[in-house]
Formats: C-alpha cells, sequence, structure tokens
C-alpha cells in the first residue's frame, strides 16, 4: 500500500497558506500529470522542485512554510514548475525591531530514565569514544604526526583495545600570522577547546616544531585544563600534576625524523595505557551533546530529516541533555523565528550580534546571502537562501534557546550545562563541524539530501537522509532515513523517536556508524573570520 502510495502523483505542502508545493515523486513528474486535487502540471517538474498551486501575477508573494520565499518575477499559471529564475529574491529581515525573547512554548514534562555508555572524565564531561588525540600547534609538524598517527595505529594500539582511536588534530595555522591580531583568538581559542573535547578523555597530548608563534603554553595555559595520572587530578600549574606533556622536534635531543617518531610514539604510549584503563559507565541521557547540522541540503530537508531531527531535538531537550544548532549564514533569514525563543533578552541580542558581522563580513567581500545557495541545493529545489534558511532552522526543534556560543567557544567557556543552543559558525560542512567539536560535542547528526560522505574523526556521525531514494542508493553511507516521512510510510514524530533511540545506541558505542566503518574522516578546518596575516 505505501509501495502504491509512493507511485501516485504527490505533492506536498508545508502550511495552509503556501501557495506553492513540492513534487514528491522520485524521478519527478511529466507535463499533463494530474493530482488528486485536480491540478495538472503544466511543466515536467523534477523531484522536489516547486509548483504553483494557483495562477500568480507579476509581482505576487510566493509562499512556502508560509513565509514568502520571494516574488513572482512574471505571471506564472497553476501547475507550472516555479523554479530560481522566476523567484526574485526578497530583502533580508533588518535587525532592528526584532521580537525579543516573546515565545513562551508550554514546558513538556521532563524525559526521565533514558541512559547511554558513555566514558566519565575527570572534568566532569562524558565521552562517546575513548580516543588519544595529538594536537599540532603549527602546520609544519603535520607530516610528522600523520607519519607518527600511521604508526601507531599499526603497532601500538592492537595492544590496547579500549581505546577506540588515535587521531592527529592537524591544521594550517600557528605560524607566518599575526597571532596577536583581535581575530586571532578564535582559531587559537577553537584548537584548544577540540584538544579538550570530552571524546580525548582529558588525555592532553602535544607535538610542537618550537620556533613558531603558537607556543604550546600559549595555546594550553596552565589551569585551562585538568589532567589525570596514576594519582591524581590536577590543573597543569599544579606542582603534583605531570604537567603540559610536548614533543618539540626542534629540541637537541631529536636526532633525524626517527627519533621524534619515536619520541611521539613513546609519549603517546603513556597515554594510551591510561585510556585503556577505562570502561564504559552508565551515564544518563543528560550528560549527550549533540550537535546537528545539514549539508547537502534539498527541498526535503526542510520536509523530512530536518522535521524529524527538530522533534528529536525537543526529546533530548526534555532528557536534559545539551544539543547544538548552527549555521550563520543559513538562519539569518529566521532570525526573527530565533530571538522570539531566546530565553533572555541577552540570549537575543548575542544571535543579533552573529548575524550583524555576517552582514558586514558580507558588505566587506562585496558578495550577498544569495551566494550561499549551491547549485547541488538548487538541484535539489530549493531555490534561494530564504527557502533554505525555512528548513534549516527547523532541526533546531521548538524548545527556548538558552545560550549562544562565539566561533571557537565551548560549553565550557560560557558555563552552560544543558538545554538549546546555537552555536554560531559559517555553513560550510568542515567548519561547522570543527567548531561544533570545539564546542563540545559528543555526537553528531548531519541531514543530507544529495549526499555527502562526510565524517569527523572526533564523535560520531550520524548521516541522515532526507530521502528513501538516497538511502537505498547510499545504502552503505546513509545510518537512517528519514525520506518515509514524505511518502506517509511515517510519521515525523515516530521518525524524531527512532532517531533519538539510534543516538543513544551510537553513543553506547553499540551501533558504528557508517563514516566509522569506512575511516572516512574529513579534515578539521581552523575558521579564522579576518585579516590575521
Amino acid at each position: 500500500m505505501a509501495e502504491a502510495a509512493a507511485l501516485a502523483p504527490l505533492y506536498i505542502t508545508m502550511h495552509e497558506g503556501d501557495n506553492v508545493a513540492i513534487v514528491a515523486n522520485d524521478g519527478g513528474l511529466p507535463a499533463g500529470t494530474r493530482f488528486p486535487s485536480g491540478l495538472t502540471l503544466v511543466d515536467k517538474v523534477p523531484q522536489g522542485h516547486k509548483v504553483a498551486l494557483v495562477d500568480l501575477e507579476a509581482g505576487d508573494p510566493v509562499r512556502r512554510y508560509n513565509v514568502v520565499i520571494g516574488r513572482a518575477a512574471r505571471a506564472i499559471a497553476a501547475g507550472s514548475w516555479v523554479h530560481e529564475r522566476l523567484l526574485e529574491m526578497p530583502q533580508a529581515r533588518s535587525l532592528e525591531g526584532l521580537p525579543i525573547a516573546t515565545v513562551r512554548p508550554p514546558q513538556p514534562p521532563p524525559l526521565e530514565g533514558y541512559t547511554f555508555e558513555g566514558y566519565r572524565n575527570a572534568d566532569g564531561s562524558v565521552g562517546s569514544r575513548n580516543i588519544l588525540a595529538i594536537t599540532t600547534t603549527v602546520q609544519c609538524v603535520a607530516g610528522v604526526v600523520e607519519h607518527a598517527v600511521k604508526r601507531i595505529k599499526a603497532e601500538l594500539l592492537p595492544r590496547y583495545p579500549h581505546v577506540d582511536d588515535v587521531v592527529g588534530l592537524e591544521h594550517s595555522y600557528g605560524c607566518g600570522v599575526a597571532i596577536d591580531a583581535p581575530d586571532a583568538i578564535v582559531p587559537i581559542r577553537t584548537l584548544r577547546n577540540i584538544s579538550l573535547n570530552p571524546n580525548f578523555g582529558n588525555e592532553v597530548m602535544v607535538v610542537s616544531l618550537g620556533c613558531e608563534k603558537l607556543q604550546p603554553e600559549r595555546l594550553l595555559p596552565p589551569g585551562s585544563f585538568t589532567i589525570v595520572d596514576e594519582r591524581n587530578v590536577a590543573d597543569i600549574g599544579a606542582t603534583e600534576g605531570p604537567g603540559l606533556d610536548v614533543v618539540c622536534l626542534q629540541d637537541e635531543g631529536h636526532v633525524g625524523f626517527m627519533s621524534m617518531i619515536d619520541s611521539i610514539m613513546t609519549t603517546a604510549e603513556e597515554h594510551l595505557e591510561r585510556l585503556n584503563d577505562r570502561r564504559r559507565e552508565t551515564c544518563p541521557a543528560s550528560e549527550l551533546v549533540v550537535g546537528v547540522q545539514c549539508g547537502g541540503s534539498d527541498a526535503f530537508s526542510g520536509v523530512t530529516a530536518n522535521p524529524a531531527v527538530g522533534f528529536c531535538t525537543d526529546l533530548l531537550v526534555r532528557a536534559g541533555a545539551t544539543v547544538m544548532f548552527s549555521e550563520v549564514t543559513e538562519v539569518r533569514d529566521g532570525i526573527d523565528q530565533l530571538t522570539s525563543r531566546a530565553t533572555t533578552p541577552e540570549v537575543a541580542e548575542a544571535m543579533i550580534r552573529e548575524m550583524a558581522w555576517y552582514d558586514a563580513y558580507l558588505g566587506r567581500g562585496g558578495a550577498d546571502r544569495s551566494a550561499n545557495t549551491t547549485p547541488g541545493n538548487k538541484k535539489g529545489g530549493l531555490s534561494n537562501i530564504v527557502e533554505k534558511a525555512m528548513g534549516s532552522i527547523i532541526k533546531s526543534g521548538t524548545a527556548p534557546i538558552s545560550g549562544v556560543l562565539s566561533p571557537g567557544e565551548s560549553l565550557r567557556d560560557r558555563g552552560i550545562k544543558s538545554g538549546l543552543v546555537y552555536a554560531a559558525t559559517p555553513a560550510s560542512d568542515f567548519i561547522c563541524g570543527t567548531l561544533q567539536v570545539a564546542a563540545g560535542i559528543n555526537l553528531h547528526v548531519f541531514t543530507t539530501g544529495r549526499g555527502t560522505p562526510y565524517g569527523l574523526a572526533a564523535a560520531p556521525v550520524i548521516k541522515v537522509s532526507t530521502r528513501t531514494e538516497l538511502a537505498r542508493r547510499w545504502k552503505d553511507l546513509i545510518d537512517f532515513d528519514a525520506g518515509r516521512i514524505a511518502t506517509g510510510e511515517a510519521t515525523i514524530e515516530e521518525t524524531g523517536w527512532d532517531l533519538f533511540k539510534l543516538i543513544l545506541d551510537v553513543a553506547s558505542g553499540r551501533t558504528k556508524v557508517w563514516s566509522d566503518r569506512w575511516g572516512i574522516h574529513n579534515d578539521l578546518t581552523l575558521f579564522t573570520p579576518g585579516p590575521v596575516t
């Protein structure tokens, strides 16, 4: 019956006030197709693309999500394909006069009794993985660390079965930059906070060249983290702690390349021994820190995957967990929806400051926000950034927004313990993922309509498809199919609950995501927001 429903001509509206809908059928529908409503297609309409439900005159508003996503550039007959060339994009919402902390939704009862098996850390955080991370202070040492990590994985890691992985935190920063420039704080605190991600077990190991501007003590100053040895937990400035663990390649004791590799491996083994002594413990779901993000979006993103993630976000918040959503470039056009959900005027003003920074950034570069929508987004039916923004925001659910992080900041920096948090990042998958790792996620949920092999070495990434066709075609890359919502095989609520349970399983190590099975992990990318050279 579900298969028959999928074969019948089907379009989807998001609100009774919409005057366009998207075609749901795989492969789209040809001209002349008649829907059960009586609407007949004038044009061939690809899957996910919009069809006019009524006749539109030039200048008429085109509404999806009950939001004006554009105005008709010319007359459009009912049944016509409504694509980007037929739409004039509206101006961005002013950052003045926004609704501030006006929405007070009913508070649902807390979700109790949900747990996962995680690794408790000395600093109070909980990891979903038990990984040794090797931090680098400068790009110059990246090749050496890459070689050492390969050796550690091949020769040492098999002896420590309770350690999940070894990763090198390599990047292109650290020297040849104006290290004291005002905006330099962003990449520096990003790298610092990545090193302190809860999935790394409070084991901090650094490889330095020696002459770089970003010295180890500047990256991880005394008191910035706790470290563990067999006897104690101490601030790195304390006399009883073992101190900042640095392998400096320019030290005179290193005679040749292999001497450097031997030093890194010897130091790594000390950390591996401590990590290997750890075991998973039953932890409440409130210890989860989940980042949500979308990439390779299409018109179904705001229909299936992101609404399901949004429902799941509300469940996680009810369970006491922390959820962060991001992507300044993709929520700018819905800023009024976000400021109205802020718990306090201060939270709303912090979001407005992040949007204002983006506006100024576009102005300096002589660009406009229309550049955000990619060729893939457009091929998937998204005509412009306004339409894309509406679908993106939905994954934040309905919970109040209780905090804001600037790029590179962590939950620890702001003293945030739980709730829905806006972590300001660009929309780039890799930079957003990097900044969410720095913010402290122990698990990542990534929705996609066009498909991407995206993955993170620091945290498991649950990839959610917006369409069942993609989930079938990429069966060994997609972890969760939300496309069932489009054909009525499952509701948003049912899919959201299924995703919630999958998150608990993945965080517990009971289920392994595809990107980890294949070892597909994208490079971390430090965000440098201004001129730092």
